[in-house]
């Protein structure tokens, strides 16, 4: 027998190729060689199998993908938006308590109504006198001071 290892060159023994008649490719089981109108039948399956994979990965895992981040984004924006309600409720809730209490039911009583207690007198300061009115003693101004200043 030969000896079958690489040679110190790494590479193999020429080895003459079997021949085969024209138009034969590689036997098949059935022991048909393909033929030229098999091999587009072959790219056209090959090419439909990998348009069927990528729409099912499209399907599987892009489209929940997206739907699991715009749901992520809008959850986060319900709670900052929670956050800022809960701290309005806060200030309302103070607000209460301050205007519960006796002095905040006098100041705003004072302030806003005008109201005194019983042994307290009330004045009211009415507004300055308006300045009078002082126009030129001719036309078109004649006798419009006079009626401005009334």
């Amino acid at each position: 027998m030969a000896d079958r290892r690489p040679s110190s060159s790494g590479r193999r023994p020429n080895r003459p190729a079997p021949r085969r008649g024209a138009g034969q490719g590689r036997p098949r089981a059935g022991g048909r060689a393909p033929t030229a109108a098999h091999r587009p039948r072959r790219r056209v399956v090959i090419g439909l199998l990998v348009s069927v994979v990528l729409v099912g990965f499209l399907l599987v895992g892009v489209f929940p993908t997206r739907a699991w981040l715009a749901q992520r984004d809008e959850l986060s924006a319900r709670h900052e938006e929670l956050a800022a309600l809960e701290q309005e409720q806060d200030a309302i809730e103070e607000q209460v308590e301050r205007l519960q209490t006796q002095e905040e039911i006098e100041r705003i009583a004072r302030e806003e109504y005008g109201m005194t207690r019983e042994d307290e007198t009330a004045f009211r300061m009415l507004p300055g006198a308006v300045a009078p009115v002082d126009l030129p003693d001719t036309w078109p101004f004649t006798g419009t001071d006079d009626w401005l200043n009334r």
